[in-house]
């Protein structure tokens, strides 16, 4: 019932993947707004890198995994009417500098592959393993002639009958909410159902006001040593070389609870899950690299501004409408607490983010051309909800990011077996893991 470091055995290396086929699909009608191109906002524009995500399934008697890659294949080809972006290509425009997505109608990709392996020999689908990137094709060279591919689907087939489905995107394209409103309408034309929500596809909705006006100012914020829209030459967290450990600790969804009991500071007090847990790490993650008193520690996480902005964005907006918010703490505050102190900082963060802040953060981006900026990152997949999507064969057993160790940026994922517990990811140097896993515990137990 506790909390506890994920022991697991070691994960399988090779996957044993061999790619079958591979091609293009495109809209298999004429889109009914036919564009030219799509404008990308400002917060598009800096995400100009792939995300990949698997998708793991039971087998089912009724859908082999032959069948299924048949009716994946036949519904991307549905799904690009209304998603035409994803069969289109990046560019940048010489005229304005900017990056924009050319509506070219050249394609998606689609893979099928076969392992040699079972689920049940890959082990535990929660540990982040670096083989599940076989999983998923980033980029299909020889059919890439009109350029770098937005959107690719791999279905890869298990000795035992199940299947994952692997998709990489440019994360230029979706956000995590956008992106799980796409598999939903995925999951509905592979069943023969209409799309289950309509895509909103006005990236406008998010351009700079003119003239841009900035009246907040923005530590969340650094600016970008390079043009906006090209290829970023540094990721926004530095990915560092040194030798890190990995590991995975599980809060129960009866240590969440706890937290959050701590965290009020009246009955009638309400707390959220993530608000409670990001407080929690927060601390442990500072304390372990730093028990300076005075040393300010900055924790990066994101805000949907979907319903913040006057008038809300629609709900079925497809772009990136998440912005960094931040909380700012000492030292002495992160050790001597009290938790409700640091759990108030990250709420007040997210409370920040009103429609005129939003609107000043997006001005920023087009005067400075910026990036987030701050000791470490939360990047929370837990409540997203892919595992949730209705397939005609069923939920998936479990749906993750293909992840890479990193040291500044925590990741929330949920749990396999109890949705209200979370998985906490922690890659630090040998030293810093020892002292985060001793405040973790103690943090908890205080």
């Amino acid at each position: 019932m506790g909390t506890q470091c994920r022991e697991t055995l070691p994960p399988l290396q090779d996957l044993k993947v061999t790619i079958q086929n591979s091609c293009l699909v495109f809209p298999n009608q004429e889109t009914a707004a036919r564009r030219d191109s799509m404008f990308l906002s400002n917060i598009d524009q800096v995400l100009n890198f792939n995300v990949e995500t698997v998708h793991f399934f039971a087998s089912h008697a009724d859908f082999p995994p032959q069948t299924v890659a048949e009716k994946i294949k036949d519904a991307l080809g549905k799904i690009l009417v209304s998603y035409d972006f994803l069969a289109g290509r990046l560019k940048l425009n010489a005229k304005t500098g900017r990056l924009e997505i050319d509506c070219n109608g050249a394609g998606a990709g689609f893979v099928v592959a076969s392992s040699e392996c079972t689920l049940d020999e890959i082990g535990d689908l929660v540990f982040p393993n670096a083989a599940f990137a076989k999983l998923v094709v980033n980029s299909l060279d020889s059919l890439e002639k009109d350029g770098k591919l937005l959107c690719i689907i791999q279905v890869t087939s298990f000795k035992c009958g199940g299947f994952a489905m692997g998709i990489s995107t440019s994360h230029a394209t979706f956000d995590g909410i956008s992106f799980k409103t796409f598999l939903d309408n995925l999951a509905g034309l592979a069943g023969g159902k209409p799309l289950a929500v309509t895509p909103c596809n006005d990236r406008e909705l998010l351009a700079a006001r003119s003239p841009p006006r900035v009246t907040f100012p923005h530590p969340e914020l650094v600016k970008l040593q390079t043009h906006l829209g090209q290829e970023l030459s540094v990721p926004v967290f530095d990915a560092t070389q040194e030798a890190l450990d990995f590991k995975i600790f599980r809060l129960s969804s009866s240590n969440v609870s706890d937290i959050k009991e701590k965290a009020k500071t009246n009955p009638s007090s309400r707390i959220s899950g993530f608000n409670a847990v990001t407080a929690h790490i927060w601390r442990c993650k500072a304390l372990s690299h730093s028990q300076d008193p005075d040393r300010v520690s900055t924790i990066l996480y994101a805000v949907n501004i979907r319903p913040r902005l006057i008038p809300p964005l629609p709900e079925s907006y497809t772009g990136n409408a998440v912005l960094t918010a931040y909380a700012n703490a000492t030292g002495k505050e992160l050790q001597e607490g009290p938790i409700s102190k640091l759990v108030e900082r990250v709420a007040e963060g997210s409370r920040r983010m009103t429609d005129e802040y939003a609107r000043s953060a997006i001005d920023w981006g087009e005067i400075h051309k910026g990036i987030p900026h701050g000791d470490f990152l939360v990047s929370s997949w837990w409540k997203l909800g892919f595992d949730e999507v209705g397939y005609p064969w069923g939920c998936p057993k479990y749906s993750c990011p293909v992840v890479y160790h990193r040291k500044d940026i925590l990741l929330l994922f949920p749990d396999i077996d109890d949705k209200n517990s979370v998985n906490v990811l922690v890659a630090l140097p040998s030293k810093e893991m020892e002292k985060f896993e001793i405040l973790f515990h103690k943090f908890l137990s205080a």
